[in-house]
Order: structure tokens, then sequence, then C-alpha cells
């Protein structure tokens, strides 16, 4: 695709946010046409509780641009961002934030990113302006241990500013609350990522709508994505190696404690005796959590035709073949 013929969509989840859309829609639409982009705006009103829709259906009246998508509820911003993944059209998929906190004039330059070569690029939020305790702290360790556990090694995952080959995104399937993790699930697809500088903006109109609770929320779904990281393709290795290990340890306890009422000692009353039964039982569990998950994988990319492996390009005689 020529870069001067590319179409960009560009997404944006809203909840209560009838003050700023107006304002941010402005800034976008001016940038993209100061830099004479080709684009589209996807609105998903993630079903807001103030006046977000009236105002956005009146801006669909100047914007011919504008789409909006209106949910039956507030689902979450995962499911949001899926809507508009789902409906765009665009070669490069944009998010950003609709509080105005994102600044629009970085999306040129992320756009110019992507066409280096990139498959996403993640916006930074190097001086970001948020409050300290509730906002900040909590990021900055959930960001470093989001790096550790997952090893992509990335500074901010949770900037909503982030840039897209439409090719990722369509391998991405959203649920729960995996939005955070966007870089990580792209990663695991074998994207190229890079992460730049970006401007935020301090909050003008309304409030987060994020809580400390949250924090727990990513430490569940950081669990989800570190085993879809290790061990999508082969659950049996997780389960099934510890399965066995704790097998053998049963089997070698046993083997002593028989031993040892072979010779006449009593082993009723050892506690080793409790231990060893509880591990044979729990590596037998394990072992067959390992099978059953195998089985589901296998239905899980057989039922969706989905293959184990994906092609960035095919060059020589066989060029023209279909790419997965």
């Amino acid at each position: 695709m020529s870069k001067i013929n590319q179409f960009i969509s560009i997404i944006i989840p809203v909840f209560n946010e009838s003050e700023s859309i107006v304002f941010l829609l402005d800034e976008v639409k001016s940038v993209m046409a100061t830099n004479k982009l080709n684009f589209e705006l996807i609105v998903v009103n993630d079903g807001s509780q103030d006046n977000t829709q009236r105002v956005l259906e009146e801006l669909t009246l100047k914007i011919k641009e504008l789409s909006v998508i209106c949910l039956r509820k507030n689902y979450g911003q995962t499911a949001a961002m899926a809507a508009g993944f789902d409906n765009s059209k665009g070669d490069i998929v944009l998010t950003l934030d609709g509080d105005l906190q994102n600044d629009p004039n970085d999306i040129p330059k992320l756009i110019a990113e992507i066409n280096l070569g990139y498959d996403l690029i993640c916006g930074w939020r190097f001086d970001r302006k948020d409050k300290l305790l509730n906002r900040k702290i909590p990021s900055k360790i959930a960001n470093k241990l989001i790096a550790k556990v997952t090893g992509l090694k990335l500074h901010d995952y949770g900037c909503s500013l982030k840039a897209f080959k439409k090719e990722i995104i369509d391998d991405i399937k959203l649920y729960g609350e995996l939005h955070r993790f966007l870089p990580v699930l792209a990663n695991i697809e074998g994207a190229r990522i890079k992460e730049i500088k970006v401007n935020h903006r301090s909050r003008k109109y309304g409030s987060s709508k994020y809580g400390i609770d949250r924090t727990f929320r990513v430490l569940m779904d950081l669990l989800t994505v570190w085993f879809m990281t290790k061990f999508l393709t082969r659950p049996m290795y997780g389960f099934g190696f510890v399965g066995i290990i704790s097998i053998f340890i049963s089997l070698s306890m046993t083997s002593y404690l028989l031993i040892i009422k072979i010779l006449g000692d009593d082993i009723g009353n050892r506690p080793m005796l409790m231990f060893a039964l509880i591990l044979g039982i729990a590596g037998v569990q394990l072992f067959s959590f390992g099978l059953l998950s195998e089985l589901l994988i296998r239905t899980y990319h057989e039922s969706q035709d989905r293959p184990i492996y994906r092609i960035r390009e095919i060059q020589g005689k066989t060029k023209n073949a279909t790419l997965t």
C-alpha cells in the first residue's frame, strides 16, 4: 500500500466525556487535514450516562469522517476497543483516549514510525500529568511487573495512544480486560514493536474513570497473559512438567516409606506419608489438566482455522502465495 494512499482509522473509546469530545475531535481533524492524511474517525460510546451520545449525534452531522458506535451498556474499555477494531477499515489503526490527555499532534509521528516497518508503535507518557499516589506510582510498579513477567520491555503499557498495522489487529482477539496488554498480545503474534515518547496533558474535564481496584484486575490478567506467552501452543509443557515432578517426588517418598515399613517401623503417624499422598494426587491432576489443555488448544486452533505461525512475507517464486 502506497503511503500516499494509506487510509487511517482512529478509534476513540469514550465513557461520559461529553465535555471533552468536541475539542478532541476538532484537534484530530485539524491534525489529519494539516498532514493531508486520509482517515476515518470511530468513536465508541461505551454506555455513557451523560450527554455524550447527544453530542456525538450532533457531531456526525458536521464531521463526514465520523462514525459512532453506541454500545448498549458500559462494557469496559477492552470491549469498546474491540468494537472499534472490528469496524475499522484503515491500513493503520490508531487508538487514543477521549479525555484530551493524549495529544493528537503525536499521531503523524506514530504513523511515520509505522511506515518504517514496525507493526505496533506504543506511546510513552514520558512526562505524565497525573496524580502521583493513585496513578503514577501504581502505574510504574505495574509497568515494571508486566515487563518482568512477559519479557517485553516497555516503559508504559497503559498509554492508549498506539498505532497498529491492520493485519496485527486482525490477529488479536480481545476479551476480559486485556486492552492493557495489547503490546504483549501483539508480541505473541510476532509483531515488530517500538515505543516512542509522546506528549501527555493534564485532564481539563471530568474525572478519571479508573480506581485503585484496577490494580487487582491487572494482576489477574497478567497471569492469563503470562500463560499465553509461555504455553499458548504447548500447555502440556507447563502443567505436565510440574505434574511429572510432583508424581516423581511422591513415588520417591512412598518408596522410602515402604522400605521403612518393611524394616518394621511405623509410618502411619509420619507427616511425610500425607505429603506423599498430596503430591501424588496433585501430580495426577496437573498431568490431566495438561492433557485437557492440549485438547482445548487443538480445538481452539482447528475450529478457527488458526495457524500456530505467522508469515511476515514470502520472497521469490512463491511470493504470490497467501500469507498467514
